[in-house]
C-alpha cells in the first residue's frame, strides 16, 4: 500500500480558515490562500510582481469608480472550501462593500493573477478552479514571457472555452467594461 493513501486529511471549510486567523492560528502576514480544503502557501510577492499589482490598480480604481469595487490581494469565496486570493479583483458594487458577506462567484466580473514564478501554479490549479465555479472572465500577468493570458467564457467540468494570448503591442480590456483599454505594455513597463 502507497503511503498516501494511508495519510488521511483533514479539509477545512471557509467558515474554519476565517475561524483560525481571527483566533491568531494564521496571522495577517501568512501568504495562504484555500483552495478545494486544503491551506496552501503562495509565492511570496516580487518586486516586478508588486509592480505590476500597484501599476493594475492605479489604473482600474479612478476607471472604476462607482461601477466596480477593486479589491487587491483580497480573498473571494468560491464554495464552502475554496478562497482563493487573487491578486486583483473586479467586484460587482455593494454599499457595504462586502463587510457582511464575503464576495462569490456572482459578484465578480474579473479575476486577474500576476505570475512572476508562480505561472504553472496559476495556470494548472487556479485557472481551473475559477473556470468550475463560473467567474467570467481570468487575466494571468505572465512577467516571466511579458504576455497577458486572458480566459473567457467558463464551461465548469470543462474549462474556459476561449483563451486569448496578448503580447507586448497587444491591447486589452475588460469584457464588462469593454471602454476601459489598457496597453499590455503599460502593466509590463
Amino acid at each position: 500500500m502507497a503511503v498516501a493513501e494511508l495519510i488521511a486529511r483533514r479539509r477545512f471549510t471557509v467558515d474554519e480558515y476565517h475561524r483560525m486567523a481571527e483566533a491568531g492560528i494564521l496571522g495577517e502576514d501568512d501568504r495562504v490562500e484555500l483552495l478545494e480544503g486544503e491551506i496552501v502557501e503562495m509565492s511570496p510577492i516580487g518586486r516586478r510582481h508588486q509592480a505590476c499589482v500597484d501599476r493594475l490598480t492605479q489604473w482600474l480604481v479612478p476607471a472604476l469608480r462607482g461601477r466596480a469595487i477593486v479589491r487587491v490581494q483580497g480573498s473571494v469565496r468560491l464554495s464552502d472550501i475554496s478562497a482563493p486570493q487573487p491578486d486583483v479583483v473586479l467586484l460587482r458594487p455593494r454599499q457595504d462593500f462586502y463587510a457582511t458577506v464575503d464576495p462569490g462567484p456572482d459578484n465578480v466580473f474579473l479575476v486577474i493573477e500576476v505570475a512572476d514564478s508562480s505561472l504553472r501554479y496559476d495556470q494548472g490549479i487556479k485557472v481551473p478552479l475559477y473556470a468550475r465555479h463560473g467567474i467570467p472572465e481570468v487575466w494571468v500577468v505572465d512577467l516571466a514571457e511579458e504576455r497577458v493570458l486572458v480566459y473567457r467564457d467558463p464551461v465548469p467540468g470543462v474549462g474556459y472555452r476561449a483563451v486569448d494570448v496578448l503580447g507586448r503591442m497587444h491591447r486589452l480590456a475588460p469584457q464588462a467594461f469593454p471602454d476601459l483599454e489598457l496597453a499590455v505594455d503599460e502593466l509590463l513597463s
